[in-house]
């Protein structure tokens, strides 16, 4: 049987690449049937106005935690797998707007969870030390 699809339909799927295993990737000719879009972070500007919007906190602290985050970026691949993202810096805003510490809520919501490793862990406090402190 063959059905028609609705002239408004569309199917967006999300792939990260770099995330699977080998025993999960998708298969090439999967691959070949779609498009693909790179994304990277925002820029600087645009990214503080996405946390100022989405947290609530003023512009001041948003243009610091996105001053933290450009500096923990450039640790990717340097011990660091993954950088702050903007995911991130909006849930250390939401908890700073809601009263929290600002260095408690960085180091709750954009350390934490992206490394065990206790020298790491100095190197992005003493950025939030630097910008915060």
């Amino acid at each position: 049987e063959l059905i028609e699809a609705h002239p408004d339909f569309q199917l967006v799927i999300s792939y990260n690449p770099g995330y699977q295993s080998l025993m999960k990737d998708l298969k090439q000719s999967t691959k070949q049937r779609f498009g693909g879009l790179d994304f990277d972070y925002p820029e600087a500007e645009l990214e503080v106005q996405i946390v100022t919007k989405e947290s609530g906190v003023d512009q001041a602290t948003a243009e610091k935690l996105v001053q933290i985050a450009h500096r923990a970026r450039n640790l990717k691949g340097h011990g660091l797998d993954e950088g702050i993202s903007t995911r991130l810096l909006v849930y250390a805003g939401q908890l700073i707007a809601k009263g929290v510490d600002a260095e408690a809520a960085c180091s709750m919501t954009m350390i934490t969870p992206l490394t065990d490793d206790p020298d790491m862990r100095d190197t992005l406090n003493a950025a939030v030390q630097t910008f915060l402190g």
